[in-house]
C-alpha cells in the first residue's frame, strides 16, 4: 500500500483527523470522546497519512510547541503496513523545524519497548489516564534520525 503523510491544521482537517481517532480511540480502545479530543488540537502541529489510491485517511499525529507527541492513530487494517513509524518521523521533521531541543511522549506501557527504538527513555513514576497505565517517555531531539520520505504541504 502506498500512502502520503502531509501536516496539516485542525480548522481545515478535523474531519479527518477526528475520524481517524475515533475510530482507534474512542471505538478500539473505548477512551471517552470528552478525553480523547481536548484543546490542544487547535494549537498543535498535526500530521495525516491518507491511502493513495482511496485518498482515505488511515493515520494520525500531532506534536505541541512543549515537545509533546500524542494522539498517533493508525487504522487497525494498516498498522501492518508501518504508516505509524511515518507518521511519527513526520512529527520528529515538524519538532525540528520548530528548534524544540527535547520530545517527550506519554504512552501506554505496553510500548515503551517501541519508543526505545526511537532513542526515548522512561523518565518519573507510571500514572493512570482513561483507566490506562501510562509512562513518560523522553527523547534529545540530537538522537533522532529522520528517515527520508515525502511529507507533502
Amino acid at each position: 500500500m502506498s500512502y502520503t503523510v502531509s501536516r496539516v491544521q485542525w480548522e481545515q482537517a478535523a474531519p479527518l483527523l477526528k475520524n481517524v481517532r475515533e475510530q482507534v480511540f474512542v471505538y478500539e480502545w473505548r477512551i471517552p470522546k470528552s478525553i480523547e479530543f481536548d484543546r490542544k488540537d487547535h494549537f498543535a502541529n498535526h500530521v495525516l497519512a491518507c491511502h493513495d489510491k482511496t485518498q482515505e485517511p488511515i493515520g494520525t499525529g500531532r506534536i505541541l510547541s512543549t515537545g509533546e507527541i500524542s494522539r498517533i492513530a493508525v487504522l487497525k487494517s494498516c498498522r501492518k503496513d508501518q504508516v505509524d513509524k511515518i507518521i511519527l518521523q513526520a512529527l520528529f521533521k515538524i519538532a525540528r523545524e520548530m528548534n524544540l531541543k527535547e520530545i517527550f511522549i506519554y504512552c501506554p506501557l505496553e510500548t515503551i519497548d517501541y519508543f526505545r527504538k526511537f532513542h526515548f527513555n522512561t523518565e518519573g513514576a507510571v500514572f493512570m489516564e482513561a483507566g490506562m497505565a501510562r509512562q513518560k517517555m523522553t527523547c534529545p531531539l540530537n538522537e533522532v534520525s529522520v528517515a527520508k520520505y515525502y511529507l507533502s504541504h
